[in-house]
């Protein structure tokens, strides 16, 4: 995967069906952690006038290649 940073669109890759966050979602990324691995904040807004916020490895989300900002 490339890099990925802060405010960037990235799409899923897997279900997350406890989060009712599907693979093909796409969301933003809000900030990046970097111990003990990295990992990423990513924000959805899975239905109308509700947001998920899920920590993501980098093998769980891809850059949207939609993305005018990518």
């Amino acid at each position: 995967m490339s890099q990925v940073n802060a405010e960037e669109r990235v799409r899923l890759i897997q279900d997350f069906p406890e989060l009712g966050l599907h693979r093909g979602d796409v969301g933003f990324v809000c900030s990046t952690w970097f111990e003990p691995s990295t990992a990423f904040e990513v924000e959805f807004q899975p239905g109308a006038g509700s947001r998920v916020r899920a920590l993501l490895m980098p093998n769980q989300i891809q850059k949207d290649a939609n993305s005018a900002t990518n």
